[in-house]
């Protein structure tokens, strides 16, 4: 199975089967750049969640590795995954930790699996976090298509 690439918004996945959206956060708690600005203005509780997650805990450490499933909609999720340390470059090092991407896609990929449902996502961990999509997208295939996880990426539009 291979990855399938798209233009279109993420955060308006197509098909019919249960739908997962996958996003890089980072593990500090900040929420207010990128992808993450596109997710607010069409769910209020991703957002909500994952501040809440990051203030008071939860059944999950708010720790890199881990994925927070947020239910937006019937059959649809946010999966927000802690996969950037901080939002700045330390030493000359972007903020992306693959390994960490790594182990919550891992995770997405199980919860994936228990309900039928399709990864959506942009190029996750490319943006601010400034990741390398050839990377990321090793990985993709690794912890999700290989298991037969269907995947859809999405880039946007050029603008005119």
């Amino acid at each position: 199975m291979d990855i399938q690439y798209t233009i279109g918004d993420a955060t308006h996945p197509e098909g019919e089967s249960p739908k997962i959206i996958v996003h890089v956060c980072n593990d500090i708690g900040g929420w207010g750049a990128g992808f993450v600005l596109a997710i607010s203005r069409r769910w209020k509780q991703p957002e909500h969640q994952y501040r809440e997650w990051h203030r008071i805990g939860g059944p999950l450490p708010f720790e890199l590795g881990q994925v927070q499933f947020v239910e937006v909609e019937p059959r649809l999720w946010v999966a927000n995954l802690l996969g950037q340390r901080g939002i700045r470059r330390e030493g000359g090092k972007p903020p992306v930790r693959y390994d960490a991407i790594r182990v919550g896609l891992a995770r997405v990929a199980d919860f994936a699996r228990k309900r039928g449902a399709g990864v959506h996502m942009p190029r996750i961990g490319c943006g601010l976090a400034g990741g390398e999509w050839s990377e990321v997208s090793r990985m993709v295939e690794e912890e999700l298509t290989s298991r037969e996880v269907p995947v859809t990426v999405y880039d946007l539009p050029p603008k005119d």
